[in-house]
């Protein structure tokens, strides 16, 4: 056997393919579509109904703190008052102010307690009344929605055409749709803007801003400041505990009706989002939250109303995001 390396003849042999050209394409990736976990997140944390057990502990802890708060600052201005009389004295007209305030303060939720409940009362009647077309009972809610809206001057034209219009109308259905459009409609022009700016807003912080929990933070605080315009619009001004009630009752209808969750139709059919979301992720999660803070608008809408969507259609989601993300997000195609 010979010893020694041992040569062999290529120069036959195909040669072989190191260029790049020859390697293998790269996959492509399929990333997850967004899910707008913002609003999804709010949604479920606002519509979670605490359980009795943690009511009577926070009930009790407020209660506890109260009494020891008042105790404190009742010892504290009597020994004030023994050792320093006139600053004894100063400090307890203080004291008295503010439980004063404090009363006020408490005074004011009621009220705005009052009138959601009134506003909630109208709509439930204004429903019985579509259902039963009676006239009597049309002309009973009409003569509420005049009076709820007196003295404001964005409705005076649209009440004084419901005037002029509503002598001879025998049917209880026509009269309601006539107060809806004269009425009502400015009022939803009105709050259809506070929904654009809210979706806007909260787009464009979701897109723009890569810090954790701006975008929660921007969305919680957009849909409550929404959600107290658009009841402020209808008549339903509320104050802070009103304006959680509110949102608590807004954000469990939707959970409860799945308007929270977000399908590859409508993904595909709000400014674009399909694309959006193939491009960059932020974009495409921006354009989900801000769909679902138009949907929540839409249904703060639905229960500030004093009349349901009859003779007006109801606003739709996909043409309010539109509107609202022109120009904000470029689109493809």
């Amino acid at each position: 056997m010979a010893k020694g390396p041992v040569l062999i003849d290529l120069e036959d042999a195909p040669a072989p393919e190191i260029g790049p050209e020859a390697a293998q394409p790269v996959p492509e990736l399929e990333a997850p579509a967004p899910k707008g976990q913002a609003m999804q997140t709010i949604a479920t944390l606002a519509a979670r109904r605490p359980s009795r057990l943690v009511k009577w502990f926070w009930g009790l802890l407020l209660s506890l703190m109260g009494f020891a708060i008042s105790l404190a600052a009742w010892d504290f201005a009597n020994g004030l008052i023994a050792r320093v009389p006139l600053l004894g004295y100063a400090v307890t007209v203080l004291m008295v102010a503010f439980v004063a305030v404090l009363l006020v303060m408490a005074l004011r939720e009621l009220a705005a307690f009052s009138r959601l409940k009134r506003m909630d009362v109208m709509h439930r009647a204004g429903e019985a009344a579509r259902a039963s077309g009676d006239l009597r009972d049309a002309q009973a809610l009409v003569d509420q929605i005049k009076r709820l809206y007196k003295g404001r001057e964005d409705t005076r034209w649209g009440r004084e055409a419901l005037a002029e219009n509503s002598d001879g109308i025998v049917d209880g259905d026509t009269l309601l749709d006539l107060a809806e459009r004269d009425v009502l409609g400015p009022l939803d022009t009105a709050a259809l803007r506070e929904i654009e700016a809210a979706t806007r807003q909260v787009a464009m912080v979701t897109a723009l801003v890569p810090l954790a929990l701006a975008d929660v933070a921007t969305a919680l605080t957009s849909n409550l400041r929404m959600i107290r315009r658009i009841a402020e619009i209808y008549g339903g001004r509320s104050g802070t505990l009103g304006n959680w009630r509110l949102t608590r009752a807004v954000m469990t209808h939707l959970v409860a009706t799945g308007a929270v969750a977000i399908g590859d139709d409508f993904l595909s059919s709000v400014a674009g989002g399909g694309v959006l979301g193939k491009v960059s992720r932020r974009f495409g999660e921006g354009v989900v939250n801000g769909a679902l803070t138009a949907r929540v608008g839409v249904a703060a809408m639905e229960v500030c109303r004093p009349l349901p969507f009859t003779a007006l259609k109801r606003p739709s989601v996909t043409g309010l995001v539109r509107r609202a993300l022109t120009g904000l997000f470029a689109k493809e195609g």
